[in-house]
């Protein structure tokens, strides 16, 4: 089993390659996280937070962001492009499950993910250091966006299979995972803010606006590292807003969010026809 796993993450891994994703994957996290870094190295005392820390929360606003939308990118194509390239019954006829299949593109893509985030924060941190030893303090808040951006890249590259699975064509797909993104991560708080205005310290923003926000895993990740670290009082928008909800809740949405989305690629995988 564990042996057609890693033949199958070693197969993505070069086709990842040949189609430049790790390059371009480690490259938009270097790239960004140098401009952040370098927007970050204001004066921070005014704030009562360590350099570090501030240059986290605007990390999480660029990981909110770049990070599923580098995972949907990975992962649109990896059943839908199969299917097209005819490849895909070549490859059930061998002795693996369907779900060792999708297990060894995780990994694989999972892999690019982490290498392209240790890049990004890694430099993050280095110009943070050279210009404030002090921001050592931070690390722990380094530490914690680190993990739970692998975290929300694996329930992006989860769903990003599920939607290729559905879709069956890489067109089709490419343009459900463009609209998913921009739903989930751009137009999902756009609509959430507006209806608490419209609502007027209602109903809505007192019971369903918090439901809401840990309902979505870009938000429920922003929450939890924006509460987490000593910056909150620099965030704006939904993470300023939702300063109520207890920290463990958004904790466990991140937690339950990659089995979910890999558990509805597993299904959508199954009922696909070679």
């Amino acid at each position: 089993m564990i042996r057609r796993i890693l033949s199958t993450a070693l197969t993505e891994m070069h086709i990842a390659r040949r189609n430049r994703w790790v390059l371009i994957a480690i490259l938009l996290m270097v790239v960004f996280s140098l401009v952040l870094s370098a927007a970050g190295s204001a004066p921070t005392g005014a704030l009562g937070a360590d350099r570090l820390s501030v240059v986290v929360a605007s990390l999480t606003s660029l990981s909110v962001y770049l990070v599923p939308l580098v995972a949907l990118l990975m992962s649109f194509d990896a059943v839908a492009g199969e299917i097209e390239r005819g490849t895909l019954p070549l490859l059930l006829t061998y002795p693996i499950a369907r779900w060792e299949v999708l297990a060894g593109k995780l990994l694989a893509h999972t892999t690019i993910m982490i290498v392209a985030i240790l890049a990004g924060y890694g430099v993050a941190a280095a110009i943070t250091f050279s210009s404030d030893p002090d921001a050592v303090a931070g690390l722990g808040a380094l530490w914690r966006l680190t993990w739970t951006s692998v975290l929300l890249g694996a329930t992006f590259l989860g769903v990003g299979y599920a939607l290729s699975s559905m879709a069956r064509r890489v067109s089709g797909a490419a343009g459900l995972a463009i609209g998913l993104w921009l739903g989930l991560v751009v137009l999902y708080d756009l609509g959430l803010l507006a209806a608490v205005v419209a609502d007027e310290g209602g109903t809505f923003t007192t019971d369903i606006f918090p439901v809401a926000l840990l309902a979505n895993p870009a938000d429920a990740f922003r929450l939890f590292n924006l509460s987490a670290a000593q910056a909150m009082a620099a965030s704006s928008g939904v993470g300023g807003a939702a300063n109520a909800i207890p920290q463990w809740q958004s904790l466990l949405s991140v937690l339950l969010w990659p089995p979910v989305a890999l558990g509805l690629a597993a299904l959508s995988f199954r009922r696909v026809e070679p």
